[in-house]
């Protein structure tokens, strides 16, 4: 099993290309990558995610808080997950009021190596939202552990509080980053930026095709919206009552609640497409006829949107795109609008 984990990181140098076609809303992993993931049994594109809520979870110091969730997160190894994602400043909240946000660096600092550590034993990678120093500033942070525990890079809250400026923090660039992973891409929000659209706008327009939100709230619907607004999955983990995995149709995956309080691990597919349904579902039924049980096409229909999905190792939807001349929403829009313009001259 561990040969079959390590594996999955010769991919990172795969997704690099294929940044352009996912913007697009086409699913880009290369037919070398899909026949090396169907050893594993896993779907080409099946991501396993696990995510927190820290609601009721509360110690005397973060050395304490952070033993409290590498317990927690124990539950999911089973699962094997890809990928995990932990709240908003999680190692100094639920704790004794830590004075200064120099001291509360220097507790970050010990948990980022924590969980670095735990990165690398368990092959997986880590959202590991604390904070940071870089040149004197300080930042409300998420840091990207890969697989082998090295840090490929963090993100920097775009939008502070009020409170947060008054305590010294500064805001990230406007520009938010996205990292390649051996699954796909995926990008970085934290709580406040929810009630902005910049950074979530600029992530779909990278390529992101998986947002984490780790957050001091919950944020309730808005991130399901955040979600089909922008047509990729978005994950939330959270220090409230509710962490939950959105699909980019808005619906819940997953999510913590009465039975499951602190803790979710659960699949998301990313080889699959989003349309808008009209004029494309005309071939729908040749295609369910080619293909049967190796796809799966699932239709709004108040919406008119549809999602065709793959559920083989040997069927990837770019190539039922193109051979049934169909578009994802995104190109259609994208077309819509030039013959829009062409048509104003």
């Amino acid at each position: 099993m561990k040969t079959k984990l390590e594996s999955r990181r010769s991919f990172i140098g795969k997704t690099a290309a294929t940044t352009g076609l996912t913007a697009l809303g086409i699913s880009g992993i290369s037919s070398e990558a899909q026949a090396q993931f169907s050893v594993s049994g896993k779907l080409p594109r099946e991501v396993w995610i696990a995510t927190v809520s820290q609601n009721g979870l509360s110690t005397d110091n973060s050395a304490q808080m952070t033993d409290k969730i590498l317990a927690l997160l124990k539950r999911s190894l089973a699962y094997l997950p890809d990928i995990v994602c932990l709240p908003e400043v999680f190692a100094t909240s639920n704790i004794k009021p830590i004075k200064t946000l120099s001291e509360k660096v220097d507790s970050s600092a010990i948990a980022l190596k924590r969980f670095s550590a735990f990165a690398n034993e368990n092959k997986c990678y880590v959202i590991c939202p604390v904070y940071t120093s870089q040149n004197g500033k300080i930042f409300n942070s998420a840091v990207l552990f890969d697989r082998k525990g090295e840090q490929m890079g963090e993100y920097h809250k775009i939008h502070l509080t009020e409170d947060e400026i008054e305590d010294g923090m500064k805001p990230g660039s406007l520009e938010p980053p996205v990292f390649e992973t051996d699954f796909g891409i995926i990008g970085i929000q934290i709580c406040f930026d929810l009630l902005w659209d910049d950074g979530w706008k600029s992530l779909k327009q990278k390529g992101a095709e998986i947002v984490f939100w780790p957050s001091a709230y919950a944020g309730g619907e808005v991130v399901n919206g955040k979600a089909w607004i922008n047509k990729y999955v978005v994950v939330s983990s959270t220090r409230k009552n509710t962490a939950k995995i959105c699909e980019f149709t808005g619906e819940v995956v997953a999510q913590t609640g009465i039975w499951d309080p602190n803790l979710i691990c659960a699949p998301v597919n990313l080889e699959k497409a989003f349309l808008h349904t009209w004029p494309f579902c005309q071939r729908f039924e040749e295609i369910r006829a080619k293909y049967g049980r190796k796809i799966r096409i699932t239709n709004h229909h108040e919406e008119e949107w549809s999602v065709i999905e793959s559920l083989s190792p040997d069927v990837l939807i770019k190539d039922i795109l193109r051979e049934y001349n169909l578009k994802t929403f995104e190109q259609h829009v994208h077309d819509s609008e030039l013959a829009q313009k062409k048509a104003r001259l």
